[in-house]
């Protein structure tokens, strides 16, 4: 059955969601369908998908938004934290799965090119699956979580070297893999030093110009990311890597928690593609006779690649907690894995034997590793009392890291919307010694406040995916002077999604407008017009009493 490109795509997500509604069913993670559903529809199973290069179009950006949003939460100060570790984490872990791999290939009968290949593929672990399951348990911004993204953008670059480095030897270039290197390292510096030019005397008026509009900033987000993306990739890196560079060079302005709010829906829509992608290019006939040697090579990864996790952190000074947490994110290898091996192939250095060894490690190691990431919170509890040999007595470097953190936002009062009624009230309350935090879309405001030394965040208070940026936990207090009904009722619902414990006032304009709200589950309604009126009669009625009685007594 052939359909047309649109037909075939409508097809495929009609049968995801399904797929989806049934691993919701289960308690299973929706990944793990989106991957059957690849492989249910690839050559392996009904063969459906003739629309490769449309969903591969649609998988690249998507994993182009994934890597941008992934820039956008790790500032400066979080790399000079983190930098070292992730380095030495990163390194040590590809030396030895690739010395340790290579002697096990070798000792399943393997000869030594393949076993050379398929150790250097073992080292990779998928940054996109991380980061998406990292970031459906709101585990991005976490210590074991920023270490892990570190760790994973050193795997990205080595995978760009590997894959190089093998094609130049392959083709028989003079100068080889250092040549490569050289020129790789020389991209990498012209490439930091355009970012630092373009961060320091670009961006900054660019963004502030965008955000006028957040129609307008979402288009201009993924334009930067999808942009900087196809340019990296020109420049010899890796789409992912200018993707990356991409949102990291707007992590450190005020718009990325608004950025980040608005792409987090574009993101996982258009990765449902990456997933089905991936399964659906997965040919399972190569499998032959690996199977054994793929559990065994399997068990390596899902244990040895942690084990050794754990060990650098723990001497680099981390807990063992955090070492655990972030060693499970390299528990599995990468879709980059299987397609380093089918270079190899193409190149004639090695067999399909191998692509087969490959994909069938990658199978299972994605597939429980997924469910070992889930529940890692559950398993550390489990394996805590045998995890105490990763641990110094003093684990110095991640006290440190607490140390220098800078100190949280905990504000006692709320107020979205910095009008000229919000504003003055966000400043009364403030003068009066509580803690205020401002919320407001507008750019120029925002600015404007903030160089006033009032606490205020860019972003749209209706977005329920913005709210998660927010100190919401240390409140007592949300106060909304947004103007609209719907935009009060969204955030409304936002906050009980949220299970938010504090107390929700909002301003309404008349009668009619608080009674919607009150139907809508507002418990206090502020009246400023009606308010005022009141306070206004009061004052005249004294004044008119006043004047009154000096005239009698005149």
């Amino acid at each position: 059955m052939s359909l047309e490109p649109f037909a075939e795509i409508a097809l495929l997500l009609a049968m995801t969601a399904v797929a989806g509604m049934i691993a919701i069913r289960l308690r299973q993670p929706v990944l793990i369908a989106y991957l059957v559903v690849g492989i249910a529809v690839g050559p392996a199973g009904l063969a459906l998908v003739q629309a490769h290069d449309e969903i591969d179009l649609l998988a690249q950006v998507g994993i182009a938004v994934l890597l941008f949003l992934v820039g956008l939460k790790l500032d400066l100060g979080n790399v000079r934290h983190i930098g070292a570790v992730a380095l030495a984490t990163g390194l040590g872990q590809l030396a030895f799965t690739i010395l340790f791999g290579f002697a096990l290939i070798l000792l399943l009968g393997k000869g030594w090119v393949e076993a050379l290949y398929v150790a250097v593929a073992l080292t990779f672990s998928s940054t996109i699956i991380i980061v998406k399951l990292l970031s459906d348990k709101r585990e991005l911004d976490s210590l074991h979580g920023r270490i892990a993204i570190g760790f994973l953008i050193v795997q990205d670059i080595a995978v760009v070297l590997a894959m190089m480095s093998m094609s130049a030897l392959g083709s028989g270039s003079e100068g080889g893999a250092w040549q490569v290197a050289v020129e790789l390292i020389g991209r990498i510096a012209a490439a930091a030093g355009l970012l630092y030019l373009m961060m320091r005397w670009v961006l900054p008026w660019l963004t502030r110009s965008m955000a006028r509009s957040l129609e307008l900033l979402l288009v201009f987000a993924i334009a930067w990311g999808t942009g900087l993306a196809a340019l990296g990739e020109w420049a010899g890196f890796s789409k992912e890597a200018g993707a990356f560079l991409a949102g990291f060079s707007l992590a450190s302005t005020g718009y990325r928690e608004a950025i980040s709010a608005r792409l987090t829906g574009t993101r996982d829509f258009l990765l449902l593609f990456f997933f089905i992608d991936l399964g659906a290019r997965l040919d399972l006939s190569t499998l032959g006779t690996e199977i054994w040697p793929a559990l065994v090579l399997s068990g390596f990864v899902l244990i040895g690649n942690p084990l050794i996790v754990m060990v650098i952190m723990g001497y680099m000074g981390y807990r063992k907690r955090t070492g655990f947490l972030a060693g499970l994110t390299v528990a599995q290898i990468s879709e980059f894995s299987i397609v380093f091996v089918a270079m190899g192939i193409s190149l004639g250095q090695v067999g399909v034997e191998a692509l087969g060894l490959t994909t069938l490690v990658g199978l299972i190691t994605i597939t429980l590793s997924t469910y070992m990431i889930l529940g890692s919170h559950g398993l550390y509890e489990r394996l805590a009392p045998l995890l105490y040999p990763f641990e110094r007595r003093r684990p110095y470097r991640e006290l440190a890291v607490e140390q220098q953190a800078a100190p949280r936002e905990r504000p006692e009062v709320l107020v979205f919307g910095l009008g000229r009624y919000g504003k003055r009230l966000a400043r009364r309350l403030r003068s009066n010694g509580l803690e205020v935090l401002g919320v407001d879309f507008d750019p120029d405001l925002v600015r404007t406040l903030a160089q006033a030394d009032l606490p205020v965040r860019f972003g749209d208070g209706a977005d329920p995916a913005f709210l998660d940026s927010l100190p919401l936990a240390g409140a007592g207090w949300v106060i909304s002077t947004l103007p609209d009904i719907g935009s009060n009722r969204a955030l409304l619902h936002a906050l009980c999604e949220r299970r938010f414990g504090g107390e929700i006032v909002v301003v309404a304009r008349d009668e009619a407008h608080g009674s919607a709200l009150w139907q809508a589950g507002v418990p206090v309604v502020l009246y400023p017009f009606l308010d005022a009126v009141d306070f206004a009669a009061e004052n005249l009625v004294k004044a008119i009493g006043s004047a009154r009685a000096h005239r009698d007594d005149a």
